[in-house]
């Protein structure tokens, strides 16, 4: 069933309002995947917060014009699925990923911070650490000290709970052994 006028105009308007919002556009072209297949890949595409849509390439270059993702309107052409995400790096990962798994789709080209993107540029910003990830690498550099010096505590701990001698460098000393004492004033 063809789409009415009115239909279009809600469909640039919904693709322009998630343009607005983003930072990454991905594209990639689905001949041939098994309609199985794309669900899947919208489904990961759901969880990872990328909106993600099949687009007649006339209304996608509609919603583009006036947009930082305008220069992706030559490589509009084919029967292409649009990635669009406000994580820089959420829909080259979600299409790069399922790429690798699915030789139909075959990834495009794509826009990020202004820049565009050709295959080999996709795939590299797909191998970038998510924020999340890096987050967790941050925290773990920061908790290393922390739980290292918990540890050694612990150990110590346990030695003296253990009834072993403290080692020399930690024991204090006792009254009446240092030579530096003075004697008591009487």
């Amino acid at each position: 069933m063809p789409l009415n006028v009115q239909d279009k105009k809600a469909i640039v308007a919904d693709v322009g309002a998630q343009l607005a919002g983003a930072q990454t556009v991905v594209l990639a072209e689905y001949r041939g995947i098994p309609v199985e297949q794309l669900t899947k890949l919208r489904a990961s595409a759901r969880d990872q917060g990328v909106y993600l849509r099949v687009l007649k390439n006339t209304l996608a270059r509609r919603a583009a014009q006036g947009t930082q993702f305008e220069p992706l309107a030559d490589s509009m052409v084919g029967p292409l699925i649009y990635g669009i995400s406000a994580d820089p790096i959420a829909s080259a990962k979600v299409l790069q990923g399922f790429a690798k798994t699915q030789d139909l789709l075959v990834i495009k080209a794509g826009l990020y911070n202004g820049k565009l993107l050709d295959v080999a540029g996709v795939k590299a910003l797909a191998t970038i650490p998510s924020r999340d990830e890096l987050l967790s690498q941050l925290l773990g550099v920061m908790l290393a000290p922390v739980s290292a010096m918990a540890r050694v505590l612990g150990a110590v701990a346990a030695q003296k709970a253990a009834g072993a001698p403290a080692p020399a460098a930690a024991a204090a000393p006792e009254a009446g052994t240092e030579a530096n004492e003075t004697p008591a004033a009487e």
